[in-house]
């Protein structure tokens, strides 16, 4: 059977080929919309540049908090990487117009494909792009409710590797002409010895400044800004420091065990004064485990979206939604990894536990923290981070 007889089921050429321009015209649209003031990949290329790229001024950086103390700035910041420029009004996590237009115009566009093929006389079956699946055991146990045809399949695809691509912090390319730059040992014993809490201030800036972005790809995940309000915040504050830790390793050097960090590779000793080597520790196996998975680009934007989707966290009111929602991305990932013959990957994933005993190791570290310098995080720690990691009963 051809390939397109599995994507696009029994229809004549002339049907198919209509199909194929309105999925493309759609898709084509749909890009246009989301990126809205981002450069085009050519013009990207073309910059030499090596630093994060900024965000669009059409959307802003990320907050679910209408308090007045809202900013994302740090009170001291010598990072020798040029910061990018952020906007310091606050953001209510809501769907706005253009997503609420673009699912009204994705969902009235299904809708016409239905109503074609029917008035044509073509039987319409959704399920045929999910005979792949049989052999995987996965299609019997899916929902009604969470079926999709191939054209939402083809565009969950599309939607879930652009929101990763357009909200990535650093450019692969430029990562990989990096990728032997080192700091210097007396650029490292400068960082060694920093005070404690000004190498915790440094880092902090630079975990929310990944973050923001992380938020971003988030409301960029088709049906994530549809969810109840109150689960999109529970997914982002269980979520956001496990795609962190994902992110990190595609800003990893497995072959020096070094990381990304204000310009440089850094080695794992560079972050001595910070007091936690074993989470630093964990961190960097973390991202060495991944590594040797050398997950593509858009086998890391479904892992990101799988872990973000978790239905399991506590506290949502509607998870069965979540739930739909997890499980139609979960099939389009295995969509992609049968294209790619890399369903093996399923299984090789690092299991939830791994990442939530680091993110838990985390916190305990920020509580010894906080116990030493009590009043400094909350006067100097960025508002994102302290909505994520910090209760106003910790810092009292």
């Amino acid at each position: 059977m051809s390939r397109d007889a599995v994507k696009f089921g029994r229809m004549s050429k002339k049907q198919r080929a209509i199909l194929q321009a309105e999925v493309q015209k759609l898709l084509k649209e749909q890009r246009t919309e989301m990126s809205g003031g981002l450069q085009s990949p050519e013009s990207q290329a073309e910059q030499p540049s090596t630093t994060t790229p900024e965000l669009p001024h059409s959307i802003q950086p990320s907050a679910w908090s209408c308090h007045s103390r809202w900013d994302s700035s740090c009170s001291t910041r010598s990072c020798s990487l040029p910061r990018m420029q952020l906007q310091r009004e606050p953001l209510v996590l809501h769907t706005s117009d253009k997503a609420q237009e673009e699912a009204t115009v994705r969902k009235s566009y299904l809708r016409d494909q239905q109503h074609q093929r029917e008035s044509e006389n073509v039987r319409p079956n959704v399920f045929h792009n999910l005979e792949p699946y049989c052999s995987l055991n996965f299609s019997s146990c899916l929902p009604p409710e969470c079926m999709v045809s191939a054209t939402e399949l083809e565009l969950l695809m599309q939607n879930v590797v652009f929101a990763h691509q357009e909200t990535c912090q650093f450019r692969q390319e430029n990562l990989q002409i990096l990728r032997w730059e080192t700091f210097s040992p007396g650029e490292m014993q400068n960082f060694q010895q920093k005070p404690m809490d000004q190498m915790w201030e440094r880092c902090v800036c630079h975990i929310t400044d990944a973050i923001q972005y992380i938020v971003e790809f988030a409301k960029r995940l088709s049906g994530f800004m549809e969810l109840n309000p109150n689960d999109q915040i529970v997914l982002l504050k269980a979520g956001a420091m496990e795609l962190l830790l994902i992110r990190m390793s595609r800003a990893f050097n497995c072959y020096n065990n070094t990381v990304f960090f204000e310009g440089k590779y850094a080695h794992l000793e560079l972050f001595h004064s910070l007091g936690c080597s074993d989470l630093i520790s964990s961190m960097f196996d973390f991202s060495q485990l991944l590594c040797t998975l050398n997950l593509s680009e858009h086998e890391m934007a479904f892992f990101s979206a799988m872990t973000l989707l978790n239905p399991g966290h506590p506290w949502l009111q509607e998870k069965h939604k979540v739930d739909i929602l997890y499980r139609k991305i979960h099939l389009a990932f295995r969509h992609l990894l049968r294209r790619t013959h890399r369903e093996f990957i399923l299984m090789k994933l690092p299991e939830k536990e791994k990442l939530s005993s680091i993110c838990q190791l985390h916190q305990e570290k920020l509580n010894i923290f906080l116990q030493m310098y009590p009043s400094i995080a909350w006067e100097r720690f960025p508002p994102l981070y302290k909505e994520l990691f910090i209760s106003e009963t910790e810092t009292s």
